[in-house]
């Protein structure tokens, strides 16, 4: 019994149009396309190539299935100032409710252009911009609804009484972000960004109607690293995102245990927690090394929903590879890592 209330609870929560979220990770560090549009091309490196994997409430029934796959990279570098980063990526993103009832598939663009704020380009303030086709399907087979649940429990040989018009559905979207970023002393940054999902408010109905407009989504956050014990660093970061009625924050932070003494090609083994406020603490593992860092997050669910989770929540994977060409970073910046 509390498996099926934790399910109807999670359906009714993703299904319904005041309380409806995009996806996203709690790894948001991890995905930056998907959490600001003005991070395309700001690392360090020449090609950045990143995926993301998350599967949620597995414990209590099918799970929901999270999935990216991203790619950007600099350009004309030769041909803006030194101190400036122009920026072009790609995303694909595929999402699966419970057993398939509604599947999600996006593939996005985007661009930013990050200006240098002083002579050697220590600060920077970038503007990014994303557009999304978006396709989204219904599977009513995979619905169950009032008027199929009677005194004995669900009977799939009721009618539902109800009809989806339009089970296959797209549409384009559009994003837009700010991203500042900039260094304090000689070996400390942070960065604070904002980002607009949805700014044109495309129309997104399964019914036999046009007025049901995709609820914008805004996201502020931050974070920012300083070095402890030689060459250790603390990682910290923190973002608020809202859309309709839904609301997440989300903070922690990461201890990273240099590994050897290569700062140019660093082994780091990362180690701390973020906590999703009235919702779940998220510890996180992570290991940098030959150009990749992969991370491991575990959501232990401490919300209302608890008794019946026992706790548990989603495990979510990030992998990032960045490829590098001699000095590619420009400015000297530390660019944002979490």
């Amino acid at each position: 019994m509390k498996k099926l209330l934790l399910l109807l609870t999670i359906a009714l929560y993703a299904f319904s149009p005041v309380r409806a979220q995009d996806p996203h990770f709690t790894q948001f560090f991890a995905s930056p396309l998907t959490l600001n549009p003005a991070f395309t091309g700001y690392f360090s490196g020449d090609l950045r190539l990143s995926g993301n994997y998350r599967s949620q409430w597995r414990s209590i029934a099918s799970p929901y299935i999270t999935g990216t796959l991203a790619a950007d990279f600099g350009i004309l570098k030769n041909s803006i100032p030194y101190t400036d980063t122009w920026g072009v990526g790609i995303l694909a993103l595929y999402d699966k409710t419970g057993a398939g009832a509604l599947t999600s598939n996006f593939v996005a663009a985007s661009t930013a252009y990050h200006k240098g704020l002083d002579v050697e380009g220590n600060h920077t303030l970038g503007l990014g911009v994303q557009m999304a086709l978006v396709q989204k399907r219904v599977d009513q087979s995979k619905l169950i609804f009032e008027q199929q649940i009677g005194d004995n429990g669900y009977d799939p040989s009721l009618p539902s009484g109800e009809t989806i018009m339009n089970p296959n559905i797209s549409y384009l979207d559009y994003n837009v972000g700010l991203l500042y970023s900039g260094l304090v002393g000689e070996s400390s940054n942070i960065y604070l960004g904002a980002s607009y999902y949805h700014f044109t408010q495309p129309t997104e109905t399964f019914l036999d109607n046009n007025n049901n407009r995709l609820s914008y989504r805004y996201t502020v956050h931050g974070g920012g690293s300083f070095p402890v014990n030689g060459g250790n660093r603390i990682h910290f970061s923190a973002h608020y995102m809202r859309q309709n009625q839904a609301v997440e924050t989300t903070m922690g932070a990461a201890y990273g245990f240099l590994l050897n003494d290569m700062p140019d090609a660093p082994t780091i083994f990362y180690v701390g927690s973020w906590f999703r406020l009235k919702d779940a603490v998220n510890p996180y593992v992570g290991l940098e090394f030959n150009s990749f860092k992969v991370g491991l997050s575990y959501d232990m669910n401490v919300s209302t929903l608890k008794p019946a989770s026992n706790y548990r929540g989603g495990m979510e994977i990030s992998v990032i590879y960045i490829g590098k060409k001699g000095d590619s970073n420009k400015n000297g910046t530390l660019c944002p890592k979490f």
